[in-house]
């Protein structure tokens, strides 16, 4: 892990690099119409925390990709920790290279990262990749409520003002050609345990690091947790669970 990289400063060694459960990965995978998969893609995995879960519940090799290399380091060393190396195979690409590379995919599974092409985008890029009647299962930012703090609207307004509600990105997923199965919120503790419970007393121990950029990313940190502790409930991430149309 390079100590120079703000990234790995404040991520490095976290099993948990987003809001999310295992619970909640695998009741959204288990609620799947189908359970075997020959060909599985986890797109953004950082340091896969669900590659683990759905690896071992399926008995499936999956795919995991990140652009981060040292997440995958430590994805590949968790796998043989749990003595499951045999079912995760690590790719470092970009998620939306993800046609050029494979095809034919049966579940293709994205928590919290497909916002880093555009959620829309996402889909649609991905849409050749998936095999007719396959799957993905993506989780996403949205606005849970019309009554949102006008301090937690302005912030999101910079960080991410593309966000939409949850029928919205319904509306989008069937857009780009997907079958919608169902949604699943996370509830408050997935966003606080092992996540921002580890990232805050990091962020603060490096809020007077030497360095301006590790000094940045932990006040970005600091900021986006005082804004989840404001929002009074009015965002969250929600899964959505889609299936490819050219089901026969």
């Amino acid at each position: 892990m390079s100590t120079d990289d703000p990234i790995d400063r404040l991520f490095g060694g976290m099993e948990k690099l987003g809001p999310g459960s295992n619970a909640d990965t695998l009741r959204v995978l288990n609620r799947l119409p189908e359970r075997n998969f020959s060909l599985v893609v986890d797109a953004g995995c950082g340091t896969g925390r669900q590659t683990l879960a759905i690896a071992k519940q399926l008995g499936s090799v999956v795919h995991a990709i990140d652009v981060h290399e040292p997440f995958l380091a430590e994805l590949a060393q968790r796998a043989r920790n749990a003595g499951v190396d045999h079912l995760v195979r690590t790719h470092r690409m970009d998620m939306k290279d993800i046609p050029a590379v494979f095809r034919g995919i049966d579940l293709l599974w994205s928590e919290g990262s497909a916002y880093n092409i555009g959620f829309a985008n996402a889909l649609n890029t991905w849409a050749p990749a998936i095999r007719a009647g396959g799957f993905v299962v993506a989780s996403e930012l949205a606005w849970l409520r019309d009554d949102v703090p006008p301090a937690v609207r302005k912030y999101f307004a910079l960080g991410y003002p593309d966000m939409q509600s949850v029928p919205d990105i319904v509306t989008c997923s069937e857009s780009a050609g997907y079958k919608v199965l169902g949604t699943h919120t996370l509830p408050a503790d997935a966003w606080v345990e092992g996540y921002y419970d580890v990232l805050e007393v990091r962020a603060q121990a490096l809020a007077r690091d030497p360095s301006p950029q590790v000094r940045d990313l932990a006040a970005e940190t600091i900021k986006e947790i005082e804004v989840f502790r404001a929002s009074e409930g009015s965002y969250g991430y929600v899964f959505i669970a889609l299936q490819r149309d050219g089901i026969s």
